[in-house]
């Protein structure tokens, strides 16, 4: 048993598969990167810790019982390494105020950064989403977000930004539960000649936004809407967890965070 950990704080999802695929990845990748220390995992959404244990007998700490549990272990230094997008609501009520409750109770407890922070962050996320897949002209590719009431939702618009600037004019980025919102993104997508949509999450797991409300057979779905708009659709399920160079980023990250110790 090390003193040293790093705790991965992911939101967390019910979709066991495509669990695997991207928390489980991108812990499995952090665990063989710093084996000095142990890697330990615990979800941010209550509901979904209650759904595993109910129906999986899957049993996953919120941050605060995987914190008392490292206090009882002994454990001196923990990294906080969330695989949230941003620092939206989730990371600020659910992560940082319950770690500030133990600053004072473990010698070193740093919150790494989630996926997007600095400008190199966004260059990496770009040249990662805009590598996969060959497209015509003719095809807007559609990424679905989640968003967030917090500041921070602005790094949609700010991806979206710097998309244009890059030249990839047939990239649109849109929230489900924010703005931009799809009556945003299907006007933009208006603006062009396109007769194809490929929709993708932008999410770091394919979970329930990513199969219903953007995949769905249900005509609220963002499949169906645009389906009604006379375009073909096609649905790309795959988290962004599943790239190597999306999980390398939180490498980076959990390593600037153990190089902020000394």
């Amino acid at each position: 048993m090390t003193d040293k950990i790093i705790l991965v704080v992911s939101f967390g999802t019910s979709y066991n598969n495509n669990r695997a695929l991207t928390i489980g990845a991108i812990e499995k990748d952090i665990d063989e990167a710093f084996p000095d220390y142990e890697m330990r995992r615990a979800f941010t959404s209550q509901m979904v810790i209650n759904i595993l244990k109910k129906r999986d007998d899957l049993a996953i700490d919120n941050v605060e019982e995987a914190l008392e549990r490292a206090l009882d272990d002994g454990v001196k230094t923990v990294i906080i390494q969330p695989t949230h997008i941003m620092n939206g609501t989730e990371y600020h009520f659910k992560i940082k105020d319950t770690v500030d409750k133990y600053i004072d109770k473990f010698e070193n407890i740093p919150i790494a950064e989630p996926l997007l922070i600095s400008d190199e962050d966004f260059e990496d996320l770009i040249a990662s989403i805009t590598s996969k897949g060959d497209y015509d002209d003719d095809t807007a590719v559609v990424f679905m977000g989640h968003g967030s009431p917090a500041e921070s939702n602005m790094v949609y618009t700010k991806l979206q930004g710097m998309l244009k600037e890059k030249g990839f004019n047939n990239y649109y980025i849109g929230t489900v539960e924010a703005k931009p919102d799809y009556d945003d993104v299907l006007a933009m997508v208006k603006e062009g000649d396109y007769k194809k949509i490929v929709l993708k999450p932008l999410m770091v797991v394919a979970g329930d936004h990513a199969q219903n409300d953007m995949a769905g057979d249900d005509e609220d779905s963002w499949k169906s809407m645009f389906a009604s708009e006379g375009y073909e659709v096609e649905c790309v399920i795959e988290g962004l967890a599943q790239s190597q160079d999306i999980r390398d980023v939180y490498i980076k990250h959990v390593q600037n965070a153990i190089d902020g110790l000394n």
